[in-house]
């Protein structure tokens, strides 16, 4: 009942095609952590990578899923210097970077919109 946006269809597929799978570890206890999280349910994390020219930089895409304007926050526990947009080819796009806030980057979409975002690491 409802919409696709309501019945959480895009997590679903995710669940389905990219299952978690447990492996079995120390007994030793360890906190839960995650490197990056999205505050906005309509923007999916799609895929986190090294630099292809940049040892010290990875690149974040994500995408507007809903068909909407959504605004969200990329937070990472990554060690961030600098967070700048950039093109599918990596390259910064004029005017792109993206300031680092107390609640991470704050990254504006268009319906079904493409972001790629270089974030260079601090050594």
């Amino acid at each position: 009942a409802g919409s696709f946006q309501d019945a959480n269809v895009i997590q679903c597929a995710y669940n389905l095609n990219f299952p978690l799978h447990a492996v079995p570890a120390g007994s030793a206890p360890c906190s839960s952590w995650s490197a990056f999280s999205v505050s906005s349910p309509a923007v999916v994390l799609e895929t986190v990578k090294q630099a292809e020219d940049r040892a010290e930089a990875v690149v974040v895409r994500l995408y507007e899923a809903h068909g909407s304007t959504a605004v969200a926050w990329l937070q990472t526990s990554l060690p961030v210097r600098e967070a700048m947009l950039c093109d599918l080819l990596e390259r910064p796009s004029a005017g792109s970077c993206v300031p680092l806030e107390q609640r991470g980057l704050r990254l504006s979409f268009t319906p079904f919109q493409v972001l790629s975002v270089l974030l260079v690491l601090r050594q």
